[in-house]
Parts: structure tokens; sequence; C-alpha cells
């Protein structure tokens, strides 16, 4: 007989234990009456992922394990549905009160196994085995006459725990997963899953995370696969959904089916991830409104596309502060975007606080040429006057730096890099570029469509702190710049091999050089999205203290 499984693809919020149980009830209820028989949540949906040292909490992870004996309470009553929950489990005894990452089979009301991951990933942003003490042996259950091998995230990813479920009698291997977005990695995932498929030839139901915590965001797109290794079942990627897989059984015999959502092309998969990155550090951390200065430039205006979409035009606030070298072309393009978006906009002119600020400090650089020290006053005036407003109406300031600035440290400590989130961080200058010409013709979010004058698109960068300044005037070009970047900083590819691919020595040498010595810089930026393999984040531990370089 033919069964459904559903899968709760949703949004939970760390620490909110109370509202993720009743997430995950309201979608054991809905998935019953839609005549499910199992129900998969994510990898430590009742915690959600990831909670960081609050696992270390035993007060943590208590009230963990009064949401679950709730869930098990509440569900009683949803006669042949089983429950796969993710959560905490606290091992009794342990010094430093780690715990397992773990899932529990659910019935009538009753736990009645609990499986403990035994792949625990140290890398990347993962941090799991700070936290975690790896499980052993396996967990099947049985739904309808099919047995059913229990994995979570990691473990899938290596060939023995699934073996080892299929050696245990499994006919179906389900795996509950929080497994970080990055660019590419929805491909990844699918091909390591089609591995363990092929190598036990049992058919396999991944379940997802969906939603933003803090830098990392995770994109669903739960997904199904026949014994044949192909997809049978992909739900949205970036929505929140009761995915549902159809269960046929033939004899031995499993086939797996489902509706297929569209998978998105690059650029609406990377925009679509600045957006729920915005959204949710705006919504989860109960911030009503955002702030950014609106400069005329192509990262600012991409920041306020961004930020519209995730936010509405009602929460956003621009401002253009004009300084002495700011080009008549800058406000007329910032006036344009701001009105193409209906948001707030303003304008403060930074003039007469930089003639105070020079003058008052004139006695101690008399003699001394104008430098890059006149530069950053102005960013630093620009940067006081948007946390003011910060301060006084309580809006997050969106930083507007990109990647390629953040690794060369082509910006400015407390200026342009002071902020509460920093929405491109992730992104190099190039992709920006793209990600623009990108937003111009297509609006996802029904926001507006061609937001971006096209002059901000087409102009050459500046940061417009002198006379006729350009970004590469102090960088190399940025199809140079980012590709040296993409290779040092994300793939660790020697600076030899670099140069070896055909770009000069003088500029892997200047790029890297660069990256080493404005690390102080960027551990004192805000977090942002990360969106890459390797971002200036949980995932970049550099010492600031540094002599060595390759």
């Amino acid at each position: 007989m033919p069964f459904p499984i559903s899968i709760a693809q949703l949004n939970f919020v760390v620490g909110d234990i109370q509202g993720n149980a009743r997430k995950i009830i309201d979608a054991a209820r809905q998935a019953h009456a839609g005549a499910s028989r199992l129900l998969l949540t994510p990898e430590l949906a009742l915690s959600a992922y990831a909670a960081e040292d609050l696992y270390l909490r035993p007060a943590f992870l208590s009230a963990c394990e009064m949401g679950l004996a709730e869930i098990a309470a509440a569900t009683a009553d949803l006669t042949e549905l089983t429950l796969v929950v993710g959560h905490p489990q606290a091992i009794p005894g342990e010094y430093g009160h780690r715990c397992h990452n773990a899932a529990s089979v659910i019935r009538n009301g009753r736990i009645e196994q609990t499986y403990a991951k035994q792949r625990l990933p140290n890398y990347e942003v993962f941090d799991e085995q700070r936290y975690f003490i790896p499980g052993s042996g396996t967990c099947v259950f049985e739904v309808d006459g099919v047995r059913i091998g229990l994995l979570i995230c990691e473990d899938a990813w290596f060939p023995e725990p699934a073996r080892a479920a299929a050696d245990a009698g499994a006919q179906l291997i389900a795996c509950i997963n929080a497994s970080p977005f990055h660019m590419g990695k929805g491909v990844e995932r699918e091909d390591a899953m089609r591995a363990r498929v092929q190598e036990t030839g049992l058919p396999l139901v991944y379940a997802h995370l969906v939603g933003g915590q803090d830098e990392v965001v995770f994109e669903g797109a739960s997904f199904a696969l026949n014994a044949d290794g192909q997809v049978a079942m992909r739900a949205p990627a970036f929505a929140e959904q009761l995915a549902r897989v159809e269960v046929q059984v033939q004899g031995s015999a499993i086939q797996l089916g489902g509706e297929m959502a569209p998978v998105l092309g690059w650029e609406a998969e990377l925009w679509a991830a600045l957006v729920t990155g915005v959204r949710d550090y705006i919504g989860k951390n109960g911030f009503p409104s955002v702030v950014l200065g609106l400069s005329g430039g192509i990262d600012s205006a991409l920041v306020l596309a961004i930020a519209v979409d995730a936010l509405g035009a009602d929460r956003v606030r621009t401002v253009m502060m004009p300084s002495p070298y700011t080009a008549d072309i800058s406000w007329i393009d910032a006036r344009e975007m701001a009105a193409r978006l209906n948001v707030k906009y303003e304008e403060i002119a930074i003039a007469p606080q930089f003639e105070a600020f020079k003058a008052a400090l004139a006695a101690d650089f008399a003699g001394l040429p104008e430098d890059t020290t006149e530069e950053n006053l102005q960013a630093r005036i620009r940067g006081t006057l948007l946390m003011a407003l910060s301060n006084k109406f309580g809006s997050v300031v969106l930083t507007t730096g990109n990647k390629s600035e953040m690794a060369t440290g082509y910006c400015t400590l407390y200026g342009d890099m002071a902020g509460g989130f920093a929405v491109i961080k992730d992104v190099l200058k190039t992709r920006v570029f793209a990600l623009a010409r990108w937003r111009n013709e297509n609006d996802p979010f029904g926001k507006g469509a061609n937001p971006i004058p096209e002059r901000i698109i087409t102009r050459p960068p500046s940061a417009e702190l002198r006379p006729d300044q350009k970004d590469q005037d102090s960088l190399p070009p940025y199809e140079v710049l980012d590709a040296i970047v993409e290779r040092y900083m994300e793939r660790d590819e020697p600076i030899a091999d670099i140069v070896s691919a055909g770009f000069a020595q003088a500029d892997v040498d200047r790029v890297t050089r660069l990256i080493k010595i404005n690390e102080y810089k960027r551990r004192q930026a805000p977090v942002g999205v990360r969106v890459t393999r390797r971002s200036f984040g949980k995932d970049w531990r550099y010492p600031i203290t540094n002599k060595f370089r390759a």
C-alpha cells in the first residue's frame, strides 16, 4: 500500500524551544490530516541550528528535554503517525556538559528510539566536536511495513553509517539535516546522497532546514532519491513547506515520487540567500527597521534592493551624505533609486562636520599633506551619523562593503564598516555587478522592477573621498582581484599555483599581502551573510599578530 512521508521544511529560531515545539506539533497535525505516516523534522529542529555554547548549558538541555516531552504528549492522539524529531540530548555525568546531536522516533506519545549522530563535522562553519559526543549503532524503525534507517546530516556524507543501516535491515534511508548554504552546495549535496544510494541500493529522503541564523543560511530544497539515483521529489528553495514524498511499495521494491520544484539559477539562488539572511537576522532579533547610507554607488544600491525585498520599503530608511567630493550624478542617482523603491530618503551634508574636524586637528596636522586620514574622516562622520539615527530610532545600520573590500582592507574602521549587519560582505565585487543586473531584469519578491538606475551599474566605482578618485587607483581591476581572492582565500591555493595560472606575480603578492595585514579590520566588522564556501566569518580563523607569509 502507498503511504506519504511529510518533511517539515521549516524556519526554526535558536533558543525558542516552546515556539519550535509548537511548530513541530502543528506540522504533525497537518501531516496527519493529510494521511502522512511519517513526519521528518530537520536536524536539531527543537533547539534550532546552531545553538553554539547554549549546548554547554545544562538548563538549555533540560528545556529541550521538556520540549521533546511536550511534543510526544501533544501528538499522542495522532494515531498511525510516526515523528522523527531532531534535538540535543544530554549525557548524564558527561564532563563539560557535552551532549549528543540526536533524533528521536516518537509514536503514540512515546519515544521509541533515539539515534545519536556519529560523524561530527569540524570544518568550515561547523564546530560540532566542541559540543557533541559521537553516537554509535544504528536506528531502524518500521512504518507501514517499510523499515527505515535514520541518519543525521554528516553521517550521510560517509559510506559507513548508511551501509550499517542497510545491514540492519533498512529498506529506505531517512536523513535529517541542517546543512549551511553556499553557492554550489545543492549540487554537492545531491551528489553525495546519490553516492549513498548507489552504494546501498536504497532510496533516500533528505529533510532539510530553511532560514537564516546569524551569518549562515539554510536553503531548504529537501529532496528524495530513488534507488537508481534519480531525483524523485524536490521541495522549493528558501521557502517553508510541509513537503510530501509519496512512497510506493511493490514487492521488495520501493518507488518514491512527489512534486518537483525548479532548480534556481545561481543569481536567483544567491539573491534569495541574501534576502533570507537579512530578513531573518532583522526579524528574529526583533529589530523594527534598518537604515543605510545610500551613496549613489553600486554597493549601497545593491544592499538597498536586497533590504527592500527582505523587509519591505516601509522598514527601510536611506541617507545620502554628500561630501565636497561627491559628484552631482551620485546624489541624483541616489534620489532616483530611493524614489523607484519608495523608501524614506534624506540628505545630510557632511561638509560642516568635515571642516570642523579639520579645524580641530589643524595644529597637529600643520605642514602635513592631506592623505587617507582626511578620506577616513569623511567615512567616520557618515558612520557616526548613521549610528546616531540607529540609536535614536532603533534601526539596524546595514553596512555596504563587499568581499573584495573586506579582503583588501579597502574600507574604514568606525566609518563605512560601522553597523549591525554586513549584507554583502561575502559577495565579490564582480558578483555585485552581476546581481545588480540580474535584479533589474527580475522582480522575485514583487517589490518593484528595474530598481537600480543604469548609470549606477555602468559608471566606474569610486569611494568619492578625494577629487577624481576611482577604486582602480588603489586596487587591481576587480576581475583580477576577485579571481585572486577566490583562489587564495576561498580555495586555499598556494601563491605559486595562482601565479602559474597566469596571474602577475606583482598582483598576487599585493593582494595576498593586503589580505594578511587587514585581519585586524575584519575582526571588528559586523556579522554578515555567508554565501561562499569560505567567508570572512566563522570559517576564517587567522591570527591578527602573524609574521608568516607564504
